[in-house]
């Protein structure tokens, strides 16, 4: 038969079917590639992937109470914010998004709780059953490895702790959410989705109008606290803790930076936030003593990037927004479900700045020498970080009509995925909306992909210039 007798449809299809292939092909060739060549970008094409599935499925009319469809700017930036784990909404999660609607906002924020290097790390195993040397640098600079042949091990240690901790929150908060609603169907539904959400530091709940409701609970709220403390520290912190087995003398310079650094800021915090609300009549003013102490308690935990608020948080006075901005930019820990530019990278610059002026040459910790490239990646961090916030902000001054510690503040827990709200995420309309959705994207992925990409960059220099000092300060 020739190929002039061949039907014309049949003669289509070949060449479409081929076409198809061929295209597949180039695809997961690519994707071989890129997994085993530049896993920070796998991350966050992983990331982008997630999105829009995530606001898809939001954009259904069965994901919304009314049973119509969520409009984009709304569904994007709530997709965005769970899988990010942030906590900002444009909509109230109680009162607009359905069943199962929140259902797919929890899974959103499981995907993120996970965290997008893990999710990226196990792509590239799958499509090239191995890491290569970039990848395990990847690992190594976002999630912690102590060295290259771990990555596996603390991939497990991952996903097992994730599982772990939540498990231990449903345990401790559903029996308090069946007492609440006096159901156990509810209670169930609301002690997973806390619990998750807690650990995760994505600050979303299912209540309308938050919980602000259980100002009076001290178990739920605890518990909440808890979790997002816990949730603050990191996969590194959890891996080390694991293999010294509580002893301190095994403990990484990196736990004890992470554990001082955490502990002193949210002592520090609560303090402060204590001190700046204390005769606030809008807030805890006319709480108790014991009380206005619980709430700044949880407030400084909340400010580790939990998102959760039992006041009304643009009431706050300026100085205590002020103040939660330079907490909230910090974040938590690095490897962590927290954002910021981790609290690692903060007690770095700190010991820079003390050595230099105590005159010494190098910088040191706990009997360790922390190396110059160390210090230039966290400077590299922190201006990233600054310059991303600086640039959001000013764009979100040509829409919005708020005054200008409102709009840092939302910008700052935008890109810290912190998820405390001052209103302007509702405010601000499509454009305001993008602009947030996008620095919360950057701000979970960026600081690791920069992390990953200059540690793979580094080069060994054949040569030495002159040295030639210039004027600082």
């Amino acid at each position: 038969m020739n190929v002039e007798d061949t039907p014309m449809d049949t003669r289509t299809g070949s060449i479409a079917l081929a076409r198809v292939r061929d295209l597949a092909h180039r695809v997961i060739a690519r994707t071989r590639y890129l997994a085993g060549h530049s896993p920070a970008r796998i991350a966050i094409l992983v990331f982008a992937a997630a999105v829009l599935l995530f606001t898809a499925l939001l954009m259904l009319p069965i994901a919304s109470r009314t049973g119509t469809i969520t409009a984009l700017p709304d569904a994007l930036f709530t997709a965005v914010s769970a899988v990010t784990v942030t906590g900002l909404t444009t909509v109230d999660t109680g009162e607009h998004w359905s069943m199962f609607g929140q259902v797919v906002i929890l899974a959103a924020i499981q995907t993120g709780a996970l965290g997008v290097v893990t999710i990226a790390l196990l792509l590239a195993r799958m499509v090239t059953r191995r890491l290569g040397v970039s990848g395990r640098v990847f690992a190594q600079s976002s999630i912690g490895t102590t060295g290259l042949g771990d990555v596996k091990r603390l991939l497990r240690v991952v996903v097992v702790t994730t599982f772990t901790i939540e498990f231990v929150l449903m345990l401790v908060l559903v029996p308090a959410f069946i007492v609440v609603e006096g159901s156990f169907g509810w209670g169930l539904w609301y002690g997973v989705f806390y619990a998750i959400s807690a650990f995760a530091n994505a600050g979303f709940t299912p209540h309308v109008g938050g919980i602000g409701q259980f100002a009076n609970n001290p178990w739920i709220l605890s518990s909440l606290a808890i979790g997002v403390f816990v949730g603050s520290f990191g996969f590194p912190v959890f891996l080390n803790l694991i293999r010294a087995k509580w002893t301190r003398k095994r403990w990484t310079l990196h736990t004890k930076l992470t554990i001082i650094t955490t502990i002193v800021l949210f002592v520090l915090g609560t303090i402060a936030w204590a001190g700046f609300e204390w005769a606030n009549p809008a807030t805890i003013g006319g709480e108790t003593w014991w009380a206005k102490i619980g709430n700044a308690f949880f407030a400084s935990a909340m400010l580790r990037s939990g998102g959760f608020a039992v006041i009304d948080t643009e009431s706050m006075t300026a100085t205590t927004m002020l103040l939660s901005d330079a907490l909230m930019f910090v974040g938590g820990g690095s490897g962590s479900t927290a954002g910021g530019i981790k609290v690692t990278t903060l007690a770095v610059l700190f010991l820079a700045i003390w050595a230099e002026a105590k005159g010494t040459q190098h910088t040191n910790a706990a009997g360790r020498r922390i190396p110059n490239s160390t210090l230039r990646l966290a400077i590299s961090v922190v201006f990233l970080g600054a310059t991303l916030v600086l640039t959001a902000t000013a764009l979100l001054t040509t829409v919005s009509n708020a005054t200008l510690d409102r709009l840092l503040f939302e910008t700052v827990s935008a890109f810290a995925t912190c998820g405390l709200s001052v209103g302007i995420s509702a405010e601000v309309g499509p454009f305001g909306k993008y602009v947030l959705s996008a620095l919360m994207l950057v701000g979970r992925v960026g600081p690791i992909a920069l992390a990953s990409a200059l540690a793979v960059r580094q080069r060994r220099e054949l040569f030495r210039l002159p040295d030639e000092r210039p004027i600082i300060g």
